[in-house]
């Protein structure tokens, strides 16, 4: 009995600490219209398709994986706990997002031989998603998530990211 109230917090702390790894990087942002509660909507609908920004290289999308059809999923799954529900006209809110990478971004390091800096090339992806108000036309909620982007990435691995940014910015809707 003794041995397992140690092992079950050291298991604990070991799966979370695989979860940072994955995940660490990703900073989440959100900014929403002090005037409004959100709490208040209870029905949405999609503004088009959602947009992924072009991939030639496969670092964001590898041809198994449908990234616009997951981050779709998986706000639609957030929004549902949250009470909502989507519906096919008049929603209380329009959901728009898009999703890229930009793999021109660089950053300064240190060489740790000769503590020289360098220029390292650092490719970020990044998701957006925007809540509008259909009557206003104005958006009411933005979210956004950005994080490194790393070649050989699993399509699991990309799904947990994913799923990391999406539930991380949507934590902050009323339920």
């Amino acid at each position: 009995m003794r041995l397992t109230r140690l092992w079950v917090p050291l298991l604990a702390l070991w799966l979370l600490a695989g979860c940072a790894s994955i995940t660490g990087d990703i900073r989440v942002r959100t900014e929403s219209d002090p005037a409004i509660d959100l709490g208040n909507y209870r029905t949405y609908s999609w503004l088009g398709s959602g947009e992924i920004v072009n991939d030639p290289r496969g670092n964001w999308e590898s041809p198994e994986f449908d990234a616009a059809a997951e981050i779709r999923a998986l706000l639609s799954r957030e929004l549902r706990r949250r009470g909502m529900r989507e519906v096919a006209a008049d929603p209380e809110l329009v959901i728009a997002f898009a999703a890229g990478i930009n793999t021109e971004v660089f950053e300064i390091v240190e060489n740790p031989d000769n503590k020289m800096y360098t220029l390292q090339n650092a490719p970020r992806a990044a998701l957006v998603v925007v809540f509008i108000d259909p009557r206003t036309r104005y958006p009411v909620w933005v979210g956004t998530a950005v994080g490194d982007v790393k070649a050989g990435r699993s399509a699991g691995e990309v799904r947990r990211r994913i799923d990391y940014a999406v539930t991380t910015m949507l934590r902050q809707l009323s339920r």
